[in-house]
């Protein structure tokens, strides 16, 4: 059961172990982005109130628990490209002071024309870290952010074709404010003493069809969904030290309800990077293992009898975590 534009995704029961099979991939250790995620050696200062202690963590939806018949450990675990968990991509970088997270998710469904979702999001998260890491943003504006990547990739010489959705989300240390641009189903929440108490808004022009950006081939180019930027949902949002803020696409949300993530949250051991890092981890491990569930009612699978299909399981998707704790 699929949706009929290039931007619509698979409903859970069209897929099965055997689309899988024969695709080699494994999750990457979190310590990939490490250094990144610390922010600068001078953040704690009198005029930086607080910074973030970020990991990250995931899968790509080719690597199912049916295949494997033991776990692989984090320190383990092959070390790939590491911005990408099958076709989704991410980032974590500071400038001066503001740290910056991003993530998106490739729209599979250009993969059925010949075309590889990963680069898409892939090129627009580079595009925003690199924009970032130049200065050329503000920190208030993350929408704003958001464009100036999307244009970067319609501005680049190598023909580009496909569609994500993105979720920015930008702390000002010197204000201790998050600001954020979330478009489509991928998204943040913010946990503050073991409750959500700020959370992205996700956006659909109807069931598992969320907003995204796209660069369709000029054939196709009336056929298919493109958003616009500046159609992100905007927040600011004041923030206190010890909050939690994850960060995430739809393949978590879609696999793990609030209180199971909420569970996971609550056995952090501090704002290490060591505890940060095997929390997100467990976090992604148990999203996937969920995703392949054929008994198992999903968040997704609720929402898809509420749109009147006869869903049950998990949704098996790529799955990519950003896990950051407000630090003095």
């Amino acid at each position: 059961m699929t949706y009929g534009r290039y931007a619509a995704r698979a409903v859970a029961n069209s897929l099965s172990p055997e689309h899988f099979n024969g695709i080699p991939f494994v999750p990457r250790d979190p310590r990939g982005i490490q250094s990144s995620s610390r922010s600068s050696p001078n953040s704690a200062t009198s005029t930086h109130l607080c910074r973030l202690v970020s990991a990250v963590s995931g899968f790509s939806k080719f690597d199912s628990p049916i295949r494997r018949t033991s776990r692989i450990p984090p320190r383990a675990v092959s070390l790939l490209d590491k911005r990408l968990y099958g076709d989704d991509a991410c980032f974590v970088t500071y400038y001066k002071a503001a740290d910056v997270l991003g993530v998106a998710d490739g729209v599979g469904g250009w993969r059925a024309y010949g075309i590889d979702p990963s680069q898409f999001s892939k090129k627009l998260m580079d595009a925003c870290e690199m924009m970032v890491k130049t200065g050329r943003f503000v920190p208030s504006q993350p929408a704003d952010l958001l464009a100036s990547g999307y244009n970067e990739l319609l501005q680049d010489k190598v023909p580009l074709a496909g569609s994500s959705t993105a979720c920015l989300v930008v702390l000002d240390r010197s204000k201790q404010t998050l600001h954020t641009a979330n478009l489509g189903d991928s998204g943040f929440m913010v946990v503050r003493k073991g409750e959500v108490v700020h959370r992205s808004t996700e956006q659909q022009h109807f069931f598992n069809t969320p907003f995204q950006l796209s660069v369709p081939p000029a054939e196709h180019r009336e056929e298919v969904l493109n958003d616009a930027a500046e159609d992100a949902d905007t927040t600011s949002f004041d923030l206190e030290l010890g909050d939690i803020i994850l960060t995430a696409t739809d393949g978590l949300f879609d696999n793990m309800p609030d209180h199971a993530i909420l569970k996971e949250l609550a056995r952090l051991k501090d704002n290490q990077y060591e505890s940060i890092k095997q929390t997100v981890w467990n976090i992604a491990e148990q999203a996937r293992d969920l995703s392949y569930d054929p008994d198992y009612l999903s968040p997704f699978a609720k929402q898809a009898r509420k749109n009147g299909y006869p869903v049950t399981g998990g949704k098996p998707d790529d799955i990519t975590i950003l896990l950051s704790i407000v630090t003095g």
